[in-house]
């Protein structure tokens, strides 16, 4: 049974001729037989009502709670800061569907879902409040083995060209073979190349990463191959360069786009050879060094105009993977931001629950020049913005806000339009394929096709259906 605040009030006004056992015996069957937890309160914040439910979800007897202050029998994590029925007992509005969580009375922390509202008499004067709430442990749950199911290490998508990636991996990490990643800056180059080498028969040794922009050609050359006693001034002690760190595990060569044709010689003899010199040494050293190279420029480019040696590219070049932009994957956009809710809640230390569904539209209608690196740092801006427990639109940097929003191609977008525009998107690459569209979305055929006739979407004159054959 559905509770609402019509009910609630009903209840507690009575009908009239009643006597006052009959009315609360009365009130308490029917709000126990609600499956949300209900409490009322009277002006001094003391527990008039407690339902069935409530005890379930908070493991207090009825009994032991009756009479108490509600913030002795229910602890949420909201109540001091932020509490819900003060909320609505101070602006006279309800609150609807906020989230929380509570301790039970076994300790163990659950999350919930909350509305409050204020409860009158029948001559309009105030005589307590009302609030209910949603045990959401069974979602938080189903949404936990959701993440299970598009995670891997620390990868997370749900989109084709992503399910498509995890599928493979596993094989690569199988191989030494060398690997080539390539992609916009910020998808996440290094978080593939990491998954590679912990999949790997490598994972036990070292993965040693190196950026490849970063460093002057001289530095990274000594970097890289290491140096002898001697072999310049400042050179005081022998130092292992990163293919000797490596030797046995990964080298990961980030930006390797970037390095000077010199040093594209010294590094190819080194993958034909597995052998490096370092700097002042006459003696050449093995390695046994498994190479994931990564760029955001496009090599093959690099390689028609002569900055990037053919050979060299085509070394490196055995396992090759592209990855999308953010843009090319608009559908992982809320499972990574509820990923990084999640993350910077850990790290720094608050329990917000998600964002709004306002803030979800703009972050949906966003290009990502920066891709997943700039929703990354949207939402660590928005975590230090945020005092309650929902980031909002005004959370959200300035550039994403309505009055700076007004020259993206969308425009200001709400959660109807957001959901046309994604369902119309994925009707399109999958050539208006219902079955193959709807199983990409996460949602029944019959689903989708009552919201198409609902969002009065139109569909591509070719359903796809021959693509399934």
């Amino acid at each position: 049974m559905k509770v609402t605040y019509c009910t609630i009030m009903k209840i507690h006004e009575g009908t009239g001729n009643m006597s006052r056992d009959i009315e609360k015996r009365q009130r308490d069957i029917i709000l126990d037989s609600i499956n949300e937890g209900v409490f009322t309160v009277g002006p001094d914040w003391r527990i008039t009502a407690f339902n069935r439910a409530a005890e379930r979800i908070t493991g207090v007897p009825r009994d032991h709670a009756l009479g108490r202050a509600c913030f002795e029998v229910f602890h949420a994590n909201i109540c001091e800061s932020d509490c819900a029925l003060r909320k609505t007992f101070d602006t006279g509005r309800p609150v609807l569907n906020a989230t929380a969580h509570i301790v039970n009375h076994q300790g163990q922390r659950k999350p919930i879902r909350i509305s409050t509202a204020i409860l009158k008499d029948r001559e309009g004067r105030v005589i307590g409040g009302v609030e209910t709430f949603q045990d959401l442990s069974q979602v938080e749950q189903l949404k936990k083995e959701l993440r299970g199911l598009y995670t891997f290490e620390d990868i997370v998508g749900r989109s084709p060209a992503m399910m498509s990636l995890f599928d493979i991996l596993p094989r690569i990490a199988e191989s030494s073979s060398t690997v080539l990643i390539e992609g916009p800056s910020g998808t996440g180059k290094e978080l593939f190349a990491r998954a590679i080498h912990n999949l790997s028969p490598r994972r036990k040794k070292r993965f040693v990463a190196v950026n490849c922009a970063a460093l002057p050609d001289t530095l990274l050359e000594s970097e890289l191959f290491g140096y002898k006693a001697g072999a310049f001034t400042d050179a005081r002690r022998d130092k292992p360069g990163r293919f000797a760190l490596a030797d046995g595990g990964t080298l990961f060569l980030d930006e390797i786009g970037d390095i000077s044709p010199a040093l594209q010689v010294r590094l190819l003899r080194v993958l034909q050879d597995r052998v490096i010199e370092p700097l002042g040494s006459v003696r050449p050293v093995e390695v046994d060094v498994r190479v994931v190279a990564a760029t955001h420029r496009d090599l093959a480019e690099r390689v028609r105009t002569g900055q990037f040696r053919e050979d060299l590219y085509y070394r490196i070049r055995v396992i090759h993977l592209t990855l999308p932009s953010l843009k090319e994957r608009p559908e992982d956009i809320p499972l990574l931001t509820e990923h990084l809710v999640a993350k910077f809640n850990r790290l720094q230390g608050k329990d917000i629950a998600g964002v709004s569904g306002e803030a979800m539209a703009r972050l949906m209608a966003h290009d990502y020049p920066g891709n997943v690196r700039e929703l990354e740092n949207i939402i660590e801006q928005a975590f230090v913005l945020c005092r309650g427990n929902i980031i909002e639109l005004h959370h959200l940097p300035a550039e994403l806000r309505p009055s700076a929003h007004a020259s993206n191609g969308l425009g200001p977008m709400s959660l109807q339009a957001m959901e046309k525009h994604l369902i119309s998107e994925t009707l399109q690459r999958y050539s208006g394929n219902r079955k193959r569209a709807a199983e990409d979305l996460g949602i029944h055929v019959s689903t989708l096709f009552r919201k198409i006739r609902a969002l009065k979407i139109d569909v591509p004159e070719k359903d796809g259906r021959s693509r399934m054959k």
